[in-house]
């Protein structure tokens, strides 16, 4: 006979505990423990449990099966980049955001593009009634209008309608929405989200049905219960970016399938979500030519992005001063100011700063610490490191605790991506081959050398 007990599990890193208490004892987050019931059945122990069960026979790798499964294109470029070639059959992709970020019309564009393409799709709303999800779907177009759609929050009707349909792909939006009825507890509750999670993997993967769980966010941006699905499904995507702002991004946190340092970039319009083929050339021609901005040579997967990165230095008589960033590590940002005061640069303990990726873009690699350093050296001096021609400057490079530039991966391809849009010469850490285009420099005294000679230079 199967006895309940209840556990408690923590909402930010999935710890599991047999008693409440205020902080986690896992990630040491507080109030982050919410009780769910857990059925623990009758165990067996010592030799009749060796008899009791089946052993398996291993077998090696070269001797197993494994037949080529064809992906799921969903049409569009963005997302199939970021999943890896796109929807593998069988496969959990989870897919965050915050509320009005374009999560339901990136769906519904991949089901639309799918059911054109001839397969099997269906879309599970636990949020909306079937005559809101169709006013969303008119502005996508005809193909949007063509996924059928079924209203539901019960587990278990949404397993049996999997089971009857059988789709190649389906969209449940969202899993905190579905509720099993042999749990206690509110939708979107830990249990609850496991619960469903499990169950509808189980029939994806019996079924050959890609399915994509859209999530919900916390306060934090963060998405609701990760450490709890994340284990369980293939994929995570991460969709970000700005409501007051036309562009989005999509990131890759988790994929069985593909590299997870992959990113998509889209534009919502009027129409839906349209897709940026070439996110470098938008954000270079709204690049400034004033002080405290540069260009960051970035990379984004196997894509070479050029950004904006913006600075300001204003003076303050607060104590301590002011430190925003917005787009990179605030962490980063303080190690970039310490350096600075140290090796060359001015000292800014008595300033406010504030830095900014333009666009609503987030950097999270080292080696945009070199743009931060000169845009500020630029917002403090109020003297811009735009050429004679007002095209600003382009860089990149990691900055050591010891004033040294350290290389980052694929220099070279950030140098042409750089020079294909005449942002010449750049101004990077040196390598083992010389390129062509490229400022190098040791130090950061020497990069800050270079950038007040182009500056004079474009002055004269």
């Amino acid at each position: 006979m199967a006895r309940s007990q209840s556990s408690y599990f923590c909402q930010s890193c999935g710890h599991e505990s047999l008693a409440w208490s205020g902080r986690c004892a896992g990630c040491g987050e507080w109030n982050t423990l919410v009780e769910a019931p857990k059925a623990e059945p009758a165990k067996a122990s010592g030799r009749g449990a060796a008899r009791a069960a089946t052993a398996s026979r291993p077998v090696a790798l070269r001797d197993v099966s494994a037949p080529a499964t064809e992906r799921l294109l969903t049409g569009i470029d963005e997302l199939d980049r970021v999943l890896g070639g796109g929807l593998v059959p069988g496969s959990l992709v989870l897919l965050g955001g915050s509320p009005g970020i374009g999560k339901s019309t990136l769906t519904g564009m991949a089901l639309g593009n799918l059911q054109g393409a001839g397969h099997k799709v269906l879309y599970i709303s636990g949020e909306e009634s079937p005559a809101q999800v169709r006013m969303r779907a008119e502005r996508l177009g005809e193909a949007a209008l063509a996924v059928p759609a079924v209203a539901e929050t019960s587990l278990e009707t949404v397993l049996a309608t999997l089971e009857a349909e059988q789709p190649a792909a389906c969209v449940i939006d969202s899993i905190q929405t579905l509720h099993a009825e042999g749990l206690s507890g509110a939708p979107g509750s830990v249990g609850q989200v496991r619960e469903a999670a499990g169950a509808v993997m189980a029939v994806a993967k019996r079924i050959d049905c890609a399915v994509i769980l859209v999530g919900h966010v916390t306060k934090e941006g963060a998405v609701a219960g990760p450490r709890v699905l994340e284990h369980l499904v293939d994929c995570v995507l991460f969709f970000e970016g700005e409501r007051e702002r036309s562009f989005r991004t999509l990131r890759a946190l988790k994929n069985r399938f593909g590299a997870t340092s992959e990113v998509g970039v889209f534009e919502m319009r009027s129409g839906g979500l349209v897709e940026v083929e070439d996110p470098s050339a938008r954000f270079v021609a709204e690049a400034s030519s004033a002080p405290g901005s540069v260009v960051l040579c970035s990379m984004e997967g196997t894509r070479p992005l050029l950004v904006e990165v913006q600075a300001l230095v204003a003076p303050t008589e607060i104590v301590p001063p002011r430190r925003v960033a917005n787009g990179i590590d605030r962490n980063r940002l303080a190690m970039v100011l310490a350096v600075l005061a140290r090796h060359g640069g001015p000292s800014l303990a008595g300033a406010d700063v504030f830095v900014n990726v333009a666009g609503g873009v987030r950097v999270d690699e080292p080696g945009a610490d070199l743009a931060v350093a000169l845009a500020l050296v630029s917002a403090h001096r109020g003297e811009p490191l735009a050429d004679a021609d007002g095209r600003p400057l382009a860089c990149f490079g990691e900055v050591g605790l010891t004033g040294e530039l350290r290389a980052v991966g694929h220099g070279d391809r950030r140098l042409a991506e750089a020079l294909k849009f005449g942002l010449g010469p750049v101004v990077g850490p040196e390598g083992p081959e010389r390129l062509d285009g490229l400022a190098g420099a040791k130090t950061l005294r020497d990069a800050l050398a270079a950038a007040k000679r182009r500056g004079l230079s474009a002055a004269a």
